[in-house]
């Protein structure tokens, strides 16, 4: 596709599911942030952490594709009925992002955060599968988030166990 052919409306329409998914990260963030220095920098870490500046610019591009996958899929709700479930299952999934915020940072809960961060991914495999018949591109944009929420979910067991 030549970049001249992109219209405004989809880039519009992509930022603003862009939008919705940083607003919701940025909830998160509400639980995370406080505890960033204080809470989470007494807790034993494995090796493999990585430092705290990386979480930011990894969570911010993460967000943003998610929203473009989400608009892709919005896209084709007219043209394809599987497109509104798999929507209502992406937007379960972000929740459940932000919960899991809450769990581990606002509730300092390693243990609630870990068996929530498994639910998460099994959310998140969820809607690819859902999003793979409507747009195969979209899928493919979750591919990272589903990859980095392991890795999350790996470190959360290893923090817990530690600590």
């Amino acid at each position: 596709m030549d970049i001249k052919q992109i219209k405004k409306k989809d880039v519009l329409g992509a930022a603003f599911f862009i939008a919705i998914c940083e607003v919701v990260g940025g909830l998160g963030a509400i639980f995370t942030m406080p505890n960033i220095g204080t809470w989470y920098a007494g807790l034993d870490k494995p090796m493999i952490a990585p430092p705290n500046w990386i979480f930011g610019p990894v969570w911010t591009l993460l967000f943003a594709l998610m929203g473009v996958a989400a608009y892709l899929v919005w896209k084709k709700r007219k043209i394809d009925t599987r497109a509104e479930e798999a929507l209502m299952i992406f937007f379960v999934q972000l929740w459940l992002n932000v919960a899991w915020s809450v769990i581990f940072f606002g509730q300092h809960s390693l243990q609630g955060a870990f068996a929530e961060i498994v639910i998460l991914w099994l959310a998140i495999a969820v809607t690819i599968l859902r999003f793979k018949p409507v747009s195969l591109t979209a899928a493919y944009l979750l591919l990272p988030y589903l990859l980095w929420v392991a890795f999350a979910g790996y470190l959360n067991f290893l923090i817990f166990t530690l600590n």
